[in-house]
């Protein structure tokens, strides 16, 4: 993760979503640690844990759901952490 942080943040700011695969997913697994387990959490606490490290707090979160790190519920109103 030290090797993310020095390419893709600033001041404590992710500055770009890496293109490879590879770093996409240290960066989500890295995300994912934000999240309690054992809590279940809207989309608007979800949305300002992610703002806090990145603006487009949006795609983040639709990655985050679409590569199984966070379960949303079908009317999209609650969240948990999966992995």
């Amino acid at each position: 993760m030290e090797d993310l942080k020095l390419r893709f943040f600033k001041d404590n700011k992710l500055v770009q979503i890496p293109k490879k695969e590879k770093d996409k997913i240290l960066l989500f697994n890295w995300f994912v640690t934000l999240f309690d387990a054992s809590k279940t959490y809207t989309e608007k606490e979800i949305n300002e844990v992610i703002k806090r490290i990145y603006d487009d707090y949006a795609i983040i979160r639709r990655y985050m759901v679409d590569y199984g790190y966070l379960k949303r519920t079908d009317d999209g109103k609650s969240y948990d952490r999966v992995k």
